[in-house]
């Protein structure tokens, strides 16, 4: 016999009451009914002030609220989250999935939305979901170029519904600066893998890399500072990954590729950083086809770690932390969404990768003494 909805609220009460902040998930299970049940008995609750909502938990009314002329409002109801992403990219994809566990656990449904590869493709994706009623918004911009990002700054900064930037750095004094971000902290992945190659006596590095996101360019910064600085690194060089991999290849200025197996000989490199990971296993596969062995002639560190570990030989990768960029961009937003707040101070958080050490790195032969800090430019 199914149990009267008056008589399952009042054990709800009871438990939140006696337990304190308790997950709506395990409600539901001890009480043996749905989570969309029992999400549904917690909203009406807390609209009569009996108890509060939040991140997908139940939490009791403090005395003096109860006390207090009003009971306290729980986030409004309302229409989807929107989530913009490009199209294609595996990267972005697994931050969306760290979002929607969240998202869900507090009983908001996302709208995503892709963004086909065109400069401008985001706004008006953006203003049709708002129209259609989104309540907040979570974006991962293209951005292929520096000028593609800061025609964007003006729009999203006139964004009147709560909205949280993901895996992107606005530039600082931009019109974006305090708007809410949440990103991977890149210099640090490149420290990680520089150190990592050091480590084992690599003294000749390369990085391959793209040019047509901020992830790119932010990596090749950090390439650049960190190997300039090392005491460790004789010589370093940076090239661009692939002949598509530049923020526009038509452009009579665009960075041209440089064939990887030519560069290591160039420099007497025996370590490179490839990113991403794509990239990372084409150019392994180039340097083999000539002659160059991965990783008794050249260690290889790739970076994003999407696919890296597939290659034959499984790459030795820095990893953000995808995920929990996406967990921790959709915690912002939903805090806005229950303060009904979107001109509170804003959060700039920055997640520390991780370094995957695996068979594509291994320690350096040998080699005579060379010339300290040698930067070939490309």
């Amino acid at each position: 016999m199914r149990e009267p909805v008056d008589l399952r609220r009042q054990r709800i009460l009871a438990v939140v009451q006696s337990r304190g902040a308790t997950r709506v998930s395990d409600l539901a299970t001890e009480l043996a009914v749905s989570v969309v049940t029992l999400r549904r008995d917690v909203e009406e609750l807390a609209r009569e002030g009996k108890l509060r909502r939040g991140h997908g938990v139940a939490r009791p009314v403090l005395p003096e609220q109860r006390q207090a002329a009003a009971p306290p409002e729980p986030m409004p109801d309302g229409g989807p989250v929107a989530v913009v992403v490009p199209e294609r990219h595996a990267y972005l994809y697994e931050m969306l999935h760290g979002a929607r566990t969240t998202f869900e656990e507090a009983g908001i449904r996302i709208g995503l939305h892709i963004a086909p590869p065109v400069s401008g493709a985001e706004q008006p994706i953006v203003e049709r979901a708002l129209a259609d009623g989104a309540r907040g918004l979570l974006i991962a911009p293209r951005w292929r170029s520096r000028a593609t990002e800061e025609a964007d700054y003006a729009w999203l900064a006139r964004l009147d519904v709560p909205a949280v930037v993901m895996e992107r750095r606005p530039r600082r004094g931009s019109a974006l600066h305090a708007m809410d971000t949440v990103c991977t902290d890149h210099w640090y992945g490149i420290h990680l893998a520089l150190d990592h190659l050091t480590g084992l006596g690599h003294r000749r590095i390369v990085l391959a890399a793209r040019d047509d996101s901020p992830t790119a360019r932010a990596l090749r910064s950090a390439f650049a500072e960190v190997a300039a600085a090392h005491p460790d690194i004789d010589a370093w060089a940076v090239a661009l990954s692939s002949p598509g991999a530049a923020a526009d290849p038509a452009t009579e200025h665009a960075e041209q590729p440089v064939e990887l197996p030519s560069l290591l000989a160039e420099l007497g490199a025996t370590a490179a950083i490839l990113h991403g990971d794509v990239d990372a296993l084409m150019l392994v596969q180039s340097l083999r086809d000539n002659g160059v062995r991965v990783p008794e002639d050249c260690s290889a560190v790739a970076y994003d770690d999407v696919v890296a570990g597939l290659g034959t030989t499984p790459l030795t990768a820095v990893s953000p932390p995808k995920a929990e960029i996406g967990r921790a961009a959709a915690e912002l937003l939903l805090r806005r969404l229950e303060r009904g707040d979107t001109s509170g101070p804003a959060r700039r958080l920055e997640l520390l990768p991780a370094l995957n050490v695996r068979g594509s790195t291994q320690q350096a032969s040998p080699a005579p003494s060379t010339p300290a800090s040698t930067h070939i430019p490309q």
